[in-house]
C-alpha cells in the first residue's frame, strides 16, 4: 500500500528534472500532439538523445530500488562513477541492438500483512535505466489518452485522489452500490499481441520501439532456485516500464465504462445551453437521469484495482456480468470470483486502498463513513512493535525512535484522510503502548521542537525516551481528501505553474550551460549533482548567497578529492571562484587579498570555517 503512495516533493523533482535537462519542450510537444491524433514513428531518435539519456540516469539514481543489483550484481553505484559520455554512448549503443538481460525473481511480503509474498522482477541496472528512457517519451503521448478516472502509477495522482473520487461518488453522485472485479493474476497474464495493438492505436507506432518493447516483455527470468523462466504473457512488476505498460492495457477498459454514461451522446436530450454557449453537465446529468434509460456508472481506477459505482442492484448485476464478459474477449483476463462481489454501501463496507468505505444515514443523507481497513490496521501494529522490539535490543536507540516516529507519522500523513481514522489509531495506540510502556518506559517530561512541536506539541499523549519525542500514534487530526486538479499537468506551461514555483529564482541560461558542458573526464554523478545543486542552492554562492554567473562558478568537494574521491551531492557545493580561493588559501597575504574582496558577514565567515576544517585549515 505504502510503495504505491509517491512522494509529492519527488514528483515535484522529476518535473524539474525534466526542466533542467532541457526535455520539457519535447515532452510538451509529444503531448500536445498527442491530444490532437498524430502517430509517431520515429520516437527512438528522442528517446536516444544524450538530454534524454541522462535525464533518466538523473530520475533513476535517487530511486531506492537503485541500491538493490540484478542478476549482474551491478547497482546505482557501478554505474555513476562511468563517464558521462560513455555512459551516454552505453545506452545508445543498447538501442541500436538491444538484448535484454535476465530479470531477477525474488519472493517479497504483501503489505497486507497477510504472511503472502507476491513476484517482483528486478532487471539488471543497465535495463532499469534503457527502460527509464522509453517510458519518459512515452509517457506524455500516453497522458494525453489516458482517462481522467485512473489514478495509479501516474504524474500528479495518488491513492489520496482516488479515494477522494470513490467518495465523491458515493456521497455526492448517489452511488450505493459498488462493483468490485478483480482480475485474476494481472500482471503476470497480460496478453503480449493485445498490448502492443493498444499502444499502436494509441498513436505509438514506431516499429522498432515496438520490437524493443517485445523484447523487454519477454526477458528470461531467473527464479530463487537458479531455474530459468521464458513467458510469453505478462508484465512484470518491477519493471521501470510495467506500470506504464499496464495502464496502457486497463485504460481501454476506463474508455469504455466512461462511454456508458459519462460520454454518452445526448441524443435523447435537449441539452442545455448556457449563456457562454457551454453544455451545463450537471443539468444535462439530471436530464440523462429523468428522460433517459441510460445506466448511470462511474469507474475508480488505480492500477489493476478498480471499483464501478452505480445506483441500483439489477444495474450492478448487469455490469457485473458485461465486465466479466468484456475483460475475457478483449483482453483474455479472467476475474477471480471469490474477490469478485457486489456491495450495497448503505449495508457494507467496500476496501479500497487500505480504506473501508461505507455509507450511513445523517440526517436526510447518505454521508460516507471511511476507516482503516482491517488488513491495513494489522500491518500498522505489526510494524510498529517489531520497530518496538528493534528499539530496545538497539545500540543506537535515538537513530531507531526516530525511525519509529517516521513510520508513525507516515500512518498518520496516508491515513488522515479517513473519517474514523481518530477512533482507529486511538485503537492502533491502545495495542502498541502497552509494548511500548513495557520495553521502553518512556517519560511525560520533556521538550518537543521543530515538527513534532508543530504538529504533536498539544498532545496529552507525547512522550520522551530521555530527550527524544515519541509520536503518540493516537494524535492525529482529519484531513479532508482532495481530488486532482484538472489543471495541473506535467506537459502544458498553465499545468505546471501549480505544481512549483522555485525555478523563477533560477537562472535557465546558467543551468543549460552547466547541462551542456561536460567536465572532461568527469563522471556521470558529477556531471548530474553539480546541475542539481545549482537548483537547489537556487543558483546561488553557497557561502557568499551571490548570483552565480557562467564564468564563475567551482564545485567545492568538502572532502578534498585528494583523501576520498567523493561526488555525492552531499559532499559538493557551488561557490564563486572568490570563495573557492579564499577556502583553500594558507598564505597570510592571499587570506587578506580576498577576505578584503568578499567581505564575510558572521554566517559567511561561519559557513567557510566550517568548510575550511574539513580541510584541515585553521579558521579565519
Amino acid at each position: 500500500m505504502f510503495a504505491r503512495h509517491k512522494d509529492k516533493d519527488k514528483k515535484k523533482q522529476t518535473l524539474r528534472n525534466n526542466e533542467y535537462y532541457d526535455m520539457q519542450p519535447v515532452l510538451d510537444r509529444l503531448y500536445q500532439q498527442s491530444t490532437e491524433g498524430k502517430n509517431f514513428n520515429e520516437l527512438l531518435d528522442i528517446i536516444t538523445s544524450k538530454n534524454n539519456i541522462l535525464l533518466a540516469y538523473r530520475n533513476i539514481k535517487g530511486n531506492k530500488g537503485s541500491r538493490t543489483s540484478g542478476v549482474d550484481k551491478v547497482n546505482i553505484e557501478g554505474i555513476k562513477a562511468t563517464e558521462t559520455n560513455m555512459l551516454v554512448d552505453k545506452i545508445q549503443k543498447m538501442f541500436a541492438n538491444y538484448t535484454p538481460g535476465r530479470v531477477k525473481r525474488v519472493e517479497i511480503p504483501k503489505e497486507d500483512g497477510s504472511g503472502k509474498t507476491r513476484p517482483l522482477g528486478i532487471p539488471t541496472m543497465s535495463d532499469r535505466l534503457f527502460q527509464q528512457c522509453i517510458l519518459q517519451v512515452l509517457e506524455p503521448i500516453c497522458e494525453a489518452k489516458f482517462s481522467d478516472n485512473s489514478y495509479g502509477f501516474r504524474p500528479n495522482r495518488s491513492c489520496e485522489n482516488a479515494v477522494s473520487k470513490a467518495m465523491m461518488c458515493m456521497q455526492q453522485k448517489h452511488m450505493h452500490f459498488c462493483v468490485d472485479i478483480d482480475i485474476k493474476g494481472f500482471f503476470d497474464n497480460v496478453n503480449h499481441g493485445k498490448l502492443l495493438k493498444q499502444m499502436w492505436t494509441l498513436g505509438i507506432q514506431d516499429k522498432s520501439l515496438l520490437c524493443i518493447i517485445s523484447k523487454i516483455l519477454k526477458s528470461e527470468i531467473v527464479m530463487p532456485n537458479g531455474d530459468i523462466l521464458k513467458s510469453d504473457k505478462g508484465t512484470p512488476q518491477g519493471g521501470i516500464i510495467s506500470p506504464l505498460l499496464s495502464n496502457i492495457v486497463l485504460n481501454e477498459l476506463d474508455w469504455w465504462i466512461n462511454k456508458q454514461w459519462s460520454l454518452k451522446e445526448m441524443k435523447e436530450v435537449k441539452p442545455n445551453i448556457m449563456k457562454t454557449g457551454q453544455r451545463n453537465r450537471g443539468n444535462e446529468y439530471r436530464r440523462m437521469r429523468k428522460q433517459t434509460t441510460l445506466k448511470e456508472m462511474h469507474i475508480v481506477r488505480y492500477a489493476d484495482d478498480f471499483k464501478i459505482f452505480t445506483n441500483d442492484y439489477p444495474t450492478a448485476l448487469k455490469i457485473f456480468t458485461a465486465v466479466k464478459l468484456w475483460l475475457k474477449d478483449r483482453l483474455d483476463l479472467d476475474i477471480s470470483p471469490e474477490k469478485s462481489k457486489i456491495t450495497n454501501l448503505r449495508k457494507n463496507y467496500t476496501v479500497f486502498l487500505g480504506f473501508k468505505l461505507k455509507l450511513h444515514k445523517k440526517g436526510e443523507k447518505q454521508v460516507v463513513k471511511s476507516n482503516i481497513s482491517d488488513k491495513a490496521r494489522k500491518k500498522i501494529i505489526k510494524t510498529l512493535v517489531e520497530q518496538v522490539k528493534t528499539i530496545q535490543r538497539s545500540k543506537d536507540v535515538r537513530a531507531d525512535l526516530w525511525q519509529y516516529n517516521s513510520k508513525v507519522l507516515g500512518f498518520h500523513n496516508f491515513y488522515q484522510i479517513a473519517t474514523h481514522g481518530n477512533l482507529d489509531f486511538g485503537a492502533i495506540a491502545f495495542i502498541v503502548s502497552k509494548s511500548l510502556n513495557h520495553k521502553l518506559r518512556p517519560k511525560r517530561s520533556g521538550t518537543a521542537t521543530g515538527y513534532v512541536k508543530d504538529r504533536y506539541g498539544e498532545s496529552k499523549q507525547l512522550r520522551f525516551v530521555g530527550e527524544t519525542p515519541i509520536i503518540p500514534i493516537g494524535y492525529v487530526q482529519h484531513k479532508n481528501p482532495m481530488d486532482k486538479k484538472k489543471t495541473i499537468n506535467n506537459f502544458t506551461a498553465e499545468g505546471r505553474a501549480e505544481i512549483h514555483k522555485n525555478l523563477e529564482h533560477v537562472n535557465m541560461a546558467v543551468l543549460r550551460y552547466l547541462m551542456e558542458n561536460v567536465p572532461t573526464g568527469k563522471n556521470v554523478e558529477f556531471y548530474t549533482n553539480r546541475i542539481a545543486l545549482y537548483s537547489g542552492q537556487n543558483g546561488k554562492c553557497y557561502i557568499t548567497g551571490q548570483s552565480l554567473e557562467i564564468g564563475n562558478i567551482h564545485c567545492h568537494h568538502k572532502i578534498p578529492r585528494n583523501v576520498k574521491v567523493d561526488n555525492s551531492y552531499s559532499n559538493l557545493v557551488l561557490i564563486t571562484i572568490d570563495s573557492h580561493r579564499l577556502l583553500h588559501a594558507t598564505k597570510a597575504e592571499t587570506i587578506a587579498e580576498y577576505t578584503e574582496r568578499l567581505n564575510p558577514d558572521k554566517k559567511q565567515l561561519a559557513r567557510i570555517n566550517k568548510l575550511r576544517k574539513i580541510l584541515n585549515l585553521p579558521n579565519l
